[in-house]
């Protein structure tokens, strides 16, 4: 199996991309930096450089061509303002669909945030990143020829994962730990069931294997 990250040096990106090649998946994790990618070897991963900003659709696709599945984990990042949430947290994700369309890439996971919602108002940074995760969201969602699952975390934290979590479609605020979420993504790549469903997470009481066999339906 052969799985591409987007955002592959983020917190998540490198604790999912740990965990997959643990388990003997082929990685590739697409930065922007020649810089990260040692980064990337060191967890297990083969690093792409890449800059989805201005990249194309047909670039992002050679990397994407006979991948069994994609995960967009990019963002702008906390420190950026609000023209990078428009052209990473929205722009690259709208890309990156459009590139596992196009190298016929079907299994496609986001990483979004709780709270996301392409009609939410406000001009603040942080209720910009809301409106365009939310409106990259509602693109991915309305794409045919995608077996998409978003993926919307509460409050991140670098605490030790716990390996339970309270994954619904509507959880209430919250935090999570990033170990956790990276958990949850890798159960999600394993549980194609999940197809269809945007879904909050949060740190609760059910085991990570349990809480996604549960949203699937098994």
């Amino acid at each position: 199996m052969r799985i591409v990250i987007a955002g592959g040096h983020g917190q998540i990106a490198l604790r999912l991309e740990r965990l997959l090649a643990a388990r003997g998946v082929e990685v590739a994790g697409i930065v922007r930096k020649a810089e990260q990618s040692d980064d990337l070897r060191a967890v297990g991963a083969e690093p792409v450089v890449l800059d989805l900003e201005s990249a194309s659709a047909e670039q992002v696709a050679d990397v994407l061509r006979g991948a069994d599945a994609a995960v967009f984990a990019a963002g702008a990042g906390p420190g950026s303002g609000t023209a990078r949430k428009e052209t990473v947290d929205k722009g690259a994700a709208v890309l990156f669909a459009d590139a596992a369309l196009r190298a016929g890439v079907r299994r496609f996971l986001v990483v979004s945030s709780y709270g996301a919602d392409a009609g939410h108002r406000g001009d603040e940074v942080f209720d910009v990143y809301q409106r365009a995760k939310g409106e990259a969201d509602a693109y991915v969602q309305g794409l045919d020829g995608l077996d998409w699952t978003i993926l919307r975390p509460g409050s991140l934290t670098d605490d030790t994962g716990t390996g339970l979590v309270r994954l619904e479609a509507r959880t209430g605020p919250g935090p999570v730990p990033r170990d956790d979420v990276a958990a949850v993504l890798a159960e999600l790549l394993d549980t194609p069931a999940t197809a269809g469903l945007t879904l909050e997470l949060i740190s609760g009481s059910t085991p990570v294997p349990v809480a996604v066999k549960a949203v699937a339906g098994n």
